[in-house]
C-alpha cells in the first residue's frame, strides 16, 4: 500500500476497523485476566486442593494453541473476519458457562473453550489490521493489539476489584448469586460489542483476492485507498499469490518438502516472547511490593498501576516502531531484559524461600523491585507489541494464514510450558536459578534476532519473502 492513506481513501473506514479488530485484543486480555479474583471462590465452592486448582485455571492455554492453530488455517478458508466472529461467540459462550458452572470439570471445559477464543484472537487480530493498513503505519496501527490486550488485563482486575468490595469478598453474594460468578458473566458485555462491531467491518481484501473474489476487494481496497490505487494494489495482491492452488497448510513447506527458513523464524520469535518468563516474573510480584513496604491488601491496586505503566510504554513503542523499526526495538528489549531479569535473579539469591513467602535482607528487595519494573518496561516496549506485529506481516500471502497456524500454536504450548514449568522448577533447582533460566534466553534471544530477523519496516506485504 501507499506509503499513507491517500486522499481518495478512508482514514475513518481504516480507523473502524482497526478499533474493532483490536477489540478482539482486549478480549485476549481480559479473558486471561478474568480468573484472577476468582480463585478462592473456586476452591471453596468446588473444594478444589491447590494442584486441582492449577488444573482448572491453566486449562485456558492448551484451548489457546488449539485455538491459535485452527484459526490461521480456518482464516485461509472462512475468512478472517468470519473466524473472529466465531471467537467472538466463543468469548460469550465460555463467559456464560464458566460463570455458571457447576463443577470444576464445567468449569474447566468453559475455560477450554475461552482460550480457544484468545488464541484465535490473538493471532488474527493483528493478522488482519496489517492486511488492511499502509505499509508506512502498519507496525503503529498493528501494536495498538497489545495496548488492548494490557487494557483488557487492567480492565479485568479493576472488575473484580469492584465486584469484590462491593459484595463484601468474592464468596459473597450479589444479585442471587457469588461475586466470583459476576466476575466471569461481565466478560460478556465486551464480547457482544466485539460480535455486533465485526458486522460493520469488511473482510480481508488480501483474502478477498485469494479466494477469487476480486471485485469485493476491489471495493474494500477503494474505500481504503481511493479508486486510482485500488485497482494496482489488487493486481500486486494477485501477483503475490500461487495461480495453481488456494493457500494451504503445504505452503509453508519448501522446494525440499522441509519447512521454510522463514517459519522457524516466526516460531523462533514467538517461543521467545514466553521463553523470558513474562508471565511468572510477577509471581512474587507482592512479596517484592511488600518487601518495600507495601501491605498484601494493596497488591491489586498496584496490579492496576502496573498495568497502566505497561500501557503507557506501549504507547511510546507505537509511536516509534515505524521510526526506528522492528528489529532495533526487539535487540533492545532482549538486553535491557537480560540485564534485569539478571538482578531480580541476583536479589533472589539473597533471599530465603519460607513456604511460598520469599525473605530478602534489607535493601536487596528494592532493587528487585526497581528491576522487575524496569524488565516489564523492556518487555512492553519491545518483544510484548513488537512480536504480534511481526507475526502480522512478516509472512507471504500465500502462506500467511498457515504459518500464523503454527507461529500462534507455538507461542502459547511456549506459554503453557513455562507456566506450568514454574512450580516444579521452583522447588528443585531454587527460585534464582529458575529465574536465571528466564535471564539466559532474553541473552540468547538478541542474538537470534540479530542473525534471523529481518527488518520490516515499510514493507509493502506482497515483499514478504518466504
Amino acid at each position: 500500500m501507499s506509503s499513507q492513506v491517500k486522499a481518495g481513501g478512508s482514514a475513518g473506514f481504516l480507523g473502524l476497523i482497526v478499533a474493532v479488530a483490536t477489540i478482539g485484543g482486549f478480549m485476549f486480555g481480559y479473558d486471561s485476566g478474568a480468573i484472577n479474583g476468582t480463585q478462592e471462590g473456586l476452591q471453596q465452592t468446588f473444594q478444589l486442593d491447590p494442584a486441582a486448582l492449577g488444573l482448572t485455571v491453566s486449562s485456558l492455554l492448551p484451548g489457546c494453541a488449539l485455538g491459535a492453530f485452527l484459526a490461521g488455517r480456518f482464516a485461509d478458508v472462512f475468512g478472517r473476519r468470519k473466524v473472529l466472529m466465531a471467537a467472538a461467540v466463543l468469548f460469550i459462550l465460555s463467559a456464560v458457562a464458566s460463570g455458571a458452572a457447576v463443577s470444576a470439570l464445567m468449569l474447566a471445559i468453559a475455560r477450554f473453550l475461552a482460550g480457544a477464543a484468545v488464541g484465535a484472537a490473538s493471532v488474527l487480530s493483528p493478522a488482519y489490521i496489517s492486511e488492511v493498513t499502509p505499509a508506512a503505519v502498519r507496525g503503529r496501527l498493528a501494536s495498538v493489539q497489545q495496548v488492548m490486550i494490557i487494557s483488557g488485563l487492567t480492565g479485568a482486575f479493576v472488575a473484580n476489584y469492584y465486584l469484590a468490595q462491593y459484595a463484601g469478598s468474592s464468596l459473597s453474594e450479589l444479585w442471587g448469586h457469588a461475586a466470583w460468578r459476576w466476575m466471569f458473566w461481565v466478560q460478556t458485555a465486551p464480547a457482544i460489542l466485539f460480535l455486533v462491531t465485526l458486522t460493520l467491518i469488511p473482510e480481508s481484501p488480501r483474502f478477498l483476492v485469494a479466494r477469487g473474489h476480486k471485485q469485493e476487494a476491489l471495493a474494500v481496497l477503494t474505500r481504503l485507498l481511493g479508486a486510482s490505487d485500488a485497482a494496482v494494489k489488487v493486481r500486486e495482491i494477485a501477483a503475490s499469490l500461487s495461480h495453481d492452488h488456494k493457500p494451504s497448510l503445504a505452503d509453508i513447506k519448501g522446494p525440499n518438502g522441509k519447512w521454510r527458513p522463514i517459519i522457524w523464524v516466526g516460531i523462533g520469535i514467538a517461543v521467545f516472547q514466553q521463553l523470558v518468563g513474562i508471565n511468572i516474573v510477577f509471581y512474587y510480584g507482592s512479596v517484592l511490593w511488600q518487601s518495600v513496604g507495601f501491605t498484601e491488601g494493596d497488591s491489586l491496586k498496584l496490579n492496576i498501576l502496573s498495568g497502566g505503566l505497561s500501557i503507557l510504554v506501549c504507547l511510546v513503542a507505537i509511536a516509534v516502531i515505524d521510526k526506528i523499526g522492528r528489529r532495533p526495538m526487539l535487540l533492545i528489549g532482549s538486553a535491557g531484559m537480560a540485564v534485569t531479569l539478571g538482578v531480580v535473579t541476583w536479589a533472589f539469591a539473597q533471599g530465603v524461600l519460607q513456604g511460598d513467602h520469599l525473605v530478602l535482607p534489607e535493601g536487596v528487595g528494592f532493587k528487585a523491585l526497581v528491576a522487575a519494573n524496569l524488565y516489564t518496561i523492556f518487555f512492553n516496549f519491545s518483544w510484548g507489541p513488537v512480536m504480534w506485529v511481526l507475526l502480522g506481516e512478516m509472512f507471504p500471502n500465500q502462506m500467511r494464514g498457515s504459518a500464523l497456524a503454527v507461529a500462534g500454536a507455538a507461542q502459547w504450548l511456549a506459554n503453557f510450558a513455562v507456566s506450568s514449568s514454574f512450580p516444579w522448577l521452583k522447588s528443585h533447582i531454587g527460585l534464582a536459578s529458575t529465574y536465571s533460566i528466564y535471564a539466559v534466553s532474553a541473552a540468547i534471544s538478541f542474538f537470534f534476532v540479530l542473525a534471523y530477523v529481518k527488518e520490516t519496516k515499510g514493507k509493502e506485504l506482497e515483499a514478504m519473502e518466504g
